[in-house]
């Protein structure tokens, strides 16, 4: 658990904004809570997996919004590929480190 009494992730503690957004939506965290670590650790690297705050900022809503509908996991996630549990799949890192490479070209 981390700060308030709202379960983590795997890898990833749960960042401020993401907390209190889950903390003003009871449903959101209710969702939130019955979710495996697994599924949060994924929320969390999606939220804080964008540059601009103004997109963070909208996968904050967005994760909020889809919990409480229901969604497991963020849609059309990869996954994290910060775990060190589990190694990459040869096509996530194809998708994630193909990118990046061709951004550093």
């Amino acid at each position: 658990m981390s700060k308030k009494g709202i379960s983590a992730g795997t890898v990833h503690a749960l960042p401020t904004d993401l907390r209190k957004a889950l903390s003003s939506k009871p449903k959101a965290l209710a969702a939130w809570e019955n979710v495996t670590p697994l599924a949060r650790n994924e929320w969390i690297c999606w939220v804080e997996s964008v540059k601009k705050e103004e997109t963070r900022k909208q996968h904050t809503e967005r994760a909020v919004e889809e919990l409480i509908e229901g969604k497991r996991r963020p849609c059309c996630w990869h996954g994290c590929i910060h775990r060190t549990d589990k190694k990459i799949s040869p096509s996530i890192r194809a998708l994630v480190l193909g990118k990046r490479s061709k951004k550093e070209s």
